[in-house]
């Protein structure tokens, strides 16, 4: 929020403008575009950019395209730039050098000359200034971890603020590319929208299910189908479940009768981006559940029993 300017240019008619008057207007809204760029995108590219370096090349092809710095200045290419490969044989145990191409704003001291006027009684000054963006090869090499990491400090500083923006990664052997250019490194502007976390409670119209497991008895449970559409996946999610509710169940049936339930692990089963099956394994110490108690235990764990679920669409 270093924005500096909270006044509002006027102008009025008869009015004797200056450089400096319409200078601050420009600047007021070059200020406020930045401020609007930096609080609702982040650094990276937008739009186009994109490298085309094949092994064996000796310059990459970078086309036209837009992206933002952290500061929220817009990065503009208009036109394909055609950059040549570093000079370089590779590395000295004989593999090859690494790269990382990236592209910057340019500082005020770099902007050419486009078109300068001769004052009325005053000396000639420019009234336009080129802002071609500023490439850099940003040399590499591997740390005690292995990972690559630029050789000037002050590269790694800007690259991690978000000042210096990576389009492309190369490895350069005798002056040419050993190998196609890398694009996983670059990042966009726009604000990720993934992953999605989603979480809610449901109660559910639970329902009876058993396994037969050979001469042993059933394995038994409950199950439903949570809805999760409200959550507004558009892939399958991963999901995670867990019974919410009073445990273990005492379930009263044929007058003075009891049987107590225990629930084991919830497990998740045919999941979509609108739902899945809840499955819970049910366990009865001393009791074969069925007939009168199998009515009365559904009765409870309708009632006492919901899902408590989460889930990751990455």
């Amino acid at each position: 929020m270093d924005t500096r300017y909270t006044e509002r240019l006027r102008f009025f008619d008869g009015q004797q403008l200056y450089a400096e008057d319409l200078d601050g207007l420009e600047a007021v809204n070059r200020e406020l575009r930045w401020l609007h760029n930096r609080s609702l995108h982040q650094p990276g590219i937008g739009a186009g950019l994109a490298v085309h370096g094949p092994a064996g090349a000796s310059a990459v092809l970078v086309q036209a395209g837009y992206a933002l710095d952290a500061n929220g200045r817009e990065i503009v290419l208009t036109e394909t730039e055609r950059l040549p490969v570093p000079p370089v044989a590779g590395e000295g145990c004989g593999g090859p050098a690494f790269f990382d191409l990236t592209v910057s704003y340019p500082a005020d001291e770099e902007l050419e000359e486009a078109e300068t006027r001769q004052g009325a009684c005053a000396p000639r000054g420019i009234v336009r200034l080129r802002e071609r963006p500023a490439f850099t090869w940003v040399r590499l090499k591997h740390d005690v971890s292995g990972t690559l990491r630029p050789v000037d400090p002050r590269h790694r500083v800007d690259i991690e603020a978000g000042l210096m923006i990576i389009l492309a990664r190369s490895q350069v052997r005798e002056c040419v590319l050993a190998a196609d250019v890398s694009l996983a490194q670059r990042r966009t502007s726009r604000v990720a929208d993934r992953p999605r976390i989603r979480c809610d409670t449901s109660y559910a119209e639970w329902t009876w299910w058993s396994v037969p497991v050979g001469d042993q008895p059933p394995v038994q449970g409950v199950e439903a189908t949570i809805d999760t559409e409200a959550a507004g996946f558009a892939q399958v999610p991963c999901y995670s479940a867990r019974v919410a509710g009073k445990r273990p169940l005492t379930v009263p049936y044929e007058g003075d009768g009891t049987v107590t339930v225990f629930d084991g692990p919830a497990h998740v089963e045919e999941p979509s981006s609108t739902s899945f099956r809840c499955r819970v394994p049910l366990l009865s110490p001393g009791h074969e559940v069925g007939g009168a108690a199998l009515a009365a235990i559904l009765t409870a764990v309708r009632a006492e029993w919901a899902v408590t679920w989460f889930g990751i669409e990455s």
